[in-house]
């Protein structure tokens, strides 16, 4: 098919395997792009047939997955993370897209649902994003932005949308995960800081227990049982960091 399959990465040699295995039937387009991994994992996506490029130092999400639109062959690209799977019954909605030439739309939302240590495939309830990840370049690219990861599309563009949810193994440990929110949330206060935003102090006292609600509550992590009470923990502390940071900026500023 006329697709062009790019993922992003940084030490993902444990995840990128299962990742360019489960699409490697879909193109013979597969581009990585690595900021520095020290693990093997150039050397693991090379040998699955990828095209590897490296791009350091990490410019941010819009900057490195645009880096990596511009490497694609095809004007038809989808999107996936070094820790997404693509499910062969999605693989095969893809490919009944195109069976018949072009697809309808312009833009395909796809639902990605996180699957949580110790689970083999998502939990019936669990929540979903539904993200644009397959589109034509012709008609959309990532955005600039370091840390809003989404394809901003032209005016008129048609989107439509797939049935099949990706899946998306998003944590490794809990550990893992912490490290992981807390380099997002210093990039979050650097962007608020690059954008002029300027967040209200007292919002500090209340953003860990909302936050909490929305993931335990609205992003339904209360159906992982324990393990779900600990990620939702783990999300709103992420977000307590990202403000502290941001008062802690203003704070040494004014000084």
């Amino acid at each position: 098919m006329p697709i062009s399959i790019f993922l992003i990465c940084f030490n993902e040699v444990d995840r990128i395997e299962a990742a360019i295995a489960a699409v490697r039937g879909l193109t013979d387009d597969i581009v990585v792009t690595d900021s520095g991994s020290s693990d093997g994992t150039r050397e693991m996506a090379e040998r699955l047939g990828a095209k590897v490029f490296l791009n350091t130092p990490f410019p941010g999400y819009g900057p490195q997955k645009r880096f990596a639109e511009d490497r694609c062959r095809h004007d038809w690209v989808l999107n996936i993370d070094a820790d997404e799977i693509v499910p062969s019954r999605l693989a095969e909605e893809i490919r009944t897209l195109f069976r018949n030439g072009e697809p309808a739309a312009d833009a395909y939302r796809i639902p990605i649902a996180e699957i949580f240590p110790g689970e083999g495939t998502p939990h019936p309830w669990a929540y979903t994003l539904k993200p644009v990840r397959l589109y034509r370049l012709s008609r959309g690219r990532y955005v600039e932005s370091t840390v809003h990861d989404r394809v901003a599309l032209e005016p008129g563009a048609r989107i439509g949308d797939l049935k099949t949810a990706m899946h998306h193994f998003s944590v490794r440990s809990l550990g893992d995960q912490i490290a992981k929110l807390n380099a997002y949330s210093d990039m979050q206060a650097a962007d608020l800081e690059k954008r002029g935003v300027s967040l209200p102090s007292w919002r500090i006292f209340t953003e860990f227990p909302l936050s909490f609600l929305k993931a335990y509550v609205i992003r339904r992590h209360f159906v992982r049982g324990v393990y779900g009470f600990m990620t939702a923990m783990n999300y709103a502390f992420s977000r307590h960091l990202r403000l502290a940071k941001h008062i802690e900026q203003r704070r040494l500023e004014k000084r």
